[in-house]
């Protein structure tokens, strides 16, 4: 009985806060607030209303296409076929991923090297090791961090909502400073923030694989990410207060960690070492989990012929060799590039953020698609209001698309960066899709074709990336090879 227990609200919300924050994201939420102080609260809810109704249109997919484990690329792969799930959904959100991975990989080296300057070692250093060290870990198929992921997650939210609330009320250690708490008040200014912000309040959609594990997900899964979504504005808005009270704005724009400055000055050591460990921790539990993660998604792509069979391949130990070498590699030589300022990390934030929005862009319109062509298919959760929130949330992150940068040069050479990178993964689909999966670049495959996909006897049964029966395989079952060929 106790194995078939359902989780409930506080289980969707937990596991929602959980995986939207990162020690990454407060970085974004320093840089956003030195550059206009408090009144990035107001770029902040802009981002966050966006991204809550994003939560409703994933959670209207997820109703009519439940218990599937790929989540937007199959939604998409039903939706407009194989050319733009392969550019946007599977290249360009590993792409993302990977991007905000190696920042948040560099919030690691950076934050040792805060603590101990004394060291001499520079931070990238400590970086590599650390991807290294992961690199070899996933190889060897264990995951020593997933027993503390929670754990560790939960300490840093609890920790960050203690430190705002501290100091929002001006009751730290430290010495509280005057200055002025709104740099900016001009919309322009603050609607040019709105794609920094956007950052703090991505991945609720990864609530949707534990959707069958939720009693009446119906309801729990779009209030829970709600919920998430609003728990994580109120701490920002606590600890963008805070700053106000004791960081001042110019080295809080410098600093690349944030977090542990701030903790310094409100607590003193005991705030520098409180917030060191547990961002470290943080830091390496989710870096370890996105390289071993992307790596079964690359590799779940794979069995329905998105990526090349390579990817599904494993060792000895069932790891998915390519895809953690890929993302590891990858990963690795970012941080030995060295990303030692503010500034090259927002950047790269900036970047993965782009391609993510183009994902929840893509997202929205599914659910439109779908209201199209399926308009009396069984929906446990429907987005209300017919088709006007998901125009609105489509617009909305187009609109944060074009604010991704307050700086008009970084914006343009953000675009060129996700030019180049949709030209290089249309290249890759057109020849993918034409001369491997002989499949329509634009026709999608029926719904019912995705989710068989999920089902690891379909690629018995299937060649996964055209989706025929096996040559070897009859409506009654297997046919023997002597008897076909006779």
């Amino acid at each position: 009985m106790a194995a078939n227990k359902k989780l409930g609200m506080g289980s969707v919300v937990a596991t929602g806060v959980g995986l939207i924050v990162a020690t990454s994201c407060l970085l974004s939420l320093g840089q956003g607030a030195s550059a206009i102080g408090t009144t990035f609260i107001i770029s902040m809810v802009i981002a966050c209303v966006i991204n809550i109704l994003f939560a409703l249109s994933v959670s209207e997919l997820n109703s009519l296409m439940p218990n599937i484990t790929g989540g937007l690329p199959q939604y998409t792969l039903a939706s407009m076929g194989p050319f733009v799930t392969i550019v946007i959904m599977v290249g360009g959100y590993l792409a993302c991923n990977t991007m905000v991975s190696s920042a948040e990989c560099a919030m690691f080296g950076n934050t040792i090297q805060s603590v101990f300057p004394q060291a001499g070692i520079p931070a990238s250093v400590y970086c590599v090791i650390l991807v290294a060290i992961l690199i070899a870990i996933n190889l060897n198929g264990v995951d020593i961090f997933a027993k503390v992921q929670d754990f560790v997650a939960y300490a840093l939210i609890i920790s960050l909502l203690i430190l705002g609330v501290l100091g929002t009320i001006k009751v730290g250690t430290g010495t509280p400073i005057s200055q002025p708490a709104v740099l900016s008040s001009k919309f322009s200014d603050i609607t040019g923030l709105c794609g920094l912000a956007f950052f703090l309040f991505i991945g609720c959609e990864y609530v949707i694989p534990i959707g069958d594990k939720i009693d009446n997900p119906r309801r729990k899964i779009p209030v829970g990410m709600i919920i998430s979504l609003l728990l994580v504005l109120t701490f920002q808005i606590f600890m963008c207060i805070g700053f106000s009270h004791y960081t001042p704005w110019a080295a809080l724009g410098k600093s690349t960690t944030p977090h542990v400055l701030y903790g310094t000055l409100l607590l003193g050591p005991v705030g520098t070492y409180w917030m060191a460990v547990v961002s470290i921790l943080a830091v390496v539990s989710s870096v370890n989990t996105v390289i071993s993660s992307l790596a079964y998604i690359a590799a779940g792509m794979a069995k329905i012929g998105l990526l090349p069979e390579i990817f599904n391949k494993t060792n000895k130990k069932g790891a998915p060799v390519a895809g953690i070498l890929l993302f590891g590699g990858i990963i690795l030589v970012i941080n030995a590039v060295g990303l030692s300022t503010s500034s090259s990390l927002s950047f790269l934030i900036l970047c993965g953020c782009a391609f993510w929005m183009l994902s929840y862009i893509v997202t929205h319109i599914n659910v439109l698609i779908f209201r199209k062509r399926l308009p009396n298919a069984p929906r446990k959760f429907k987005v209300p209001g017919g088709p006007i929130i998901p125009v609105l949330g489509a617009i909305g992150m187009a609109w944060m698309f074009w604010n991704i940068s307050s700086d008009p040069a970084e914006r343009a050479l953000i675009y060129i960066v996700c030019l180049i990178m949709v030209a290089v993964l249309s290249v890759y689909a057109v020849l993918w899709i034409k001369k491997v999966m002989h499949r329509p670049l634009f026709k999608a495959f029926p719904v019912e074709e995705v989710m068989a996909m999920d089902n690891d006897l379909y690629a018995v049964y299937h060649d996964p990336k055209t989706g025929r029966l096996r040559a070897n395989i009859s409506r009654g079952g297997v046919t023997p090879v002597a008897e076909r060929d006779a």
